[in-house]
């Protein structure tokens, strides 16, 4: 697991890098912003420790960028000096810890375990959501109608009529959109379009072979 370590205290740096790698993980150490904004970030849990006062562009301005860039990644602040102000900007914009120097160890380990988990938790759920969207892209474009109108609670009647098919063709199309998407039951199915589909409100009692 990646953590990057953004500070110009370049003591404070190597003392970082040490207790990470003691504690596990693969620690990048690095003395300013851009040095980060160079790198190529893995396919894998990482997170951030960011220094607020850095030489070119400050900790909460690089929090930003990243944000303006769709880039996420969790981000544990440190700092040489309580700053109220700042620590409420810096967890406002999404910041998971805001840590003020001396640091503790185990307060300092515990929020990048803590930090490295919930990325772990959006990869997971990244790499499902491309498995549900692979799988739509392989039904039909009947199908696709057909699910759409499944997940707004319709039956199988109600669909042949608003589409012009017969109720038997839309249960064969029932079928294919169960086999594709690999789920079992409406609810399941509705849980999953929610993240693919603008869809209406949903019966999710419904059986698929309805």
């Amino acid at each position: 697991m990646r953590v990057y370590v953004v500070d110009d205290d370049a003591a404070l740096c190597e003392a970082l890098g040490r207790l990470l790698r003691s504690a596990g993980f693969d620690p990048r150490l690095l003395s300013s912003a851009q040095e980060f904004l160079a790198q190529e970030l893995p396919e894998a849990p990482t997170c951030l420790v960011l220094d607020v006062q850095l030489p070119d562009l400050n900790g909460l301005d690089l929090q930003a960028e990243l944000a303006a860039a769709h880039i996420q990644i969790p981000i544990v602040f440190i700092s040489g000096r309580s700053d109220i102000p700042v620590s409420v900007r810096a967890m406002k914009a999404g910041a998971l810890e805001f840590l003020t120097k001396p640091l503790h160890e185990e307060e300092f380990l515990d929020a990048v375990r803590t930090a490295l988990e919930r990325d772990g938790q959006r990869l997971q759920e990244r790499q499902a959501a491309s498995i549900w969207r692979s799988r739509y892209e392989s039904l039909t474009s009947r199908e696709r109608q057909v699910m759409e109108l499944v997940v707004r609670g319709m039956l199988n009647k109600q669909i042949a009529a608003a589409i012009g098919i017969a109720e038997k063709t839309v249960k064969v199309h029932r079928g294919q959109v169960t086999r594709k998407m690999g789920v079992r039951s409406v609810a399941e199915l509705v849980r999953i379009t929610q993240q693919l589909l603008p869809v209406g409100p949903a019966s999710a009692g419904l059986s698929l072979s309805g």
